[in-house]
C-alpha cells in the first residue's frame, strides 16, 4: 500500500509540474525615464515608465506604470502643467526572436488629471497604470510590452511632444 501511494504521489507531482510548465508565470520589464521642463516657476519633473509583459494562467498582458517626482525642493507655481498627458500601451508579438513586432492589442490611457493634481507619485494603482487587453499565451511566440507617451505642456507654445519608451524584454517559452 505504501508503494502504491508513493507511485501515485510521484504521478501527481509529475502532472502538477507538467501543468506548471504548460502555463508559465513569466514577466519581463524595462524602465524609461525622461525629464519635463515647464515654463515659469513650475517644478522640473522626472517621469519613469515601467513596461511589463507578463504571462500567467494562460494569458499574456502588457502594462505600463507611470511614476514621477519633482526635481526641486519646493513648488513655487501650483498652476496646471499639462493640457494633455496620454500613454498608449501595446502588447506586441513576433513569430521569431528577430522578426518585426506586430501590435496585437493596445490601449490609450489619459493621465492628464493625475499628473496635474500630484507633483510626485510612486504608487502602483489603476490611476497611473495602463493595461492593454490580454491575449491567450502562446509559448511559441515572442511577446513584449511597448508604449508611447504624448504630452502637451501648458503655456510652452511647442505643441504635443511624443516619447517612444523602452519596450520590455521578450517573453517566450
Amino acid at each position: 500500500m505504501r508503494k502504491l501511494l508513493t507511485t501515485a504521489g510521484l504521478a501527481a507531482s509529475a502532472l502538477a509540474t507538467g501543468v506548471l510548465l504548460a502555463t508559465p508565470a513569466a514577466a519581463a520589464s524595462a524602465d524609461s525615464n525622461f525629464e519635463v521642463y515647464f515654463p515659469g516657476n513650475k517644478p522640473e519633473t522626472l517621469y519613469n515608465v515601467t513596461n511589463t509583459a507578463g504571462a500567467d494562467s494562460g494569458k499574456i498582458t502588457a502594462k505600463s506604470v507611470v511614476s514621477w517626482q519633482i526635481l526641486v525642493d519646493q513648488v513655487v507655481d501650483n498652476s496646471k502643467r499639462f493640457t494633455s498627458f496620454k500613454i498608449t500601451t501595446r502588447l506586441e508579438s513576433r513569430p521569431g526572436k528577430d522578426s518585426a513586432d506586430v501590435v496585437e492589442t493596445s490601449r490609450t490611457c489619459d493621465l492628464t488629471k493625475i499628473v496635474n493634481d500630484e507633483y510626485s507619485w510612486f504608487l502602483i494603482e489603476p490611476v497611473n497604470t495602463c493595461v492593454a487587453p490580454s491575449m491567450t499565451y502562446d509559448g511559441e511566440v515572442w511577446w513584449s510590452s511597448d508604449s508611447t507617451i504624448v504630452y502637451d505642456v501648458e503655456g510652452d507654445g511647442k505643441g504635443a511632444v511624443t516619447k517612444q519608451l523602452q519596450g520590455s524584454p521578450l517573453v517566450h517559452g
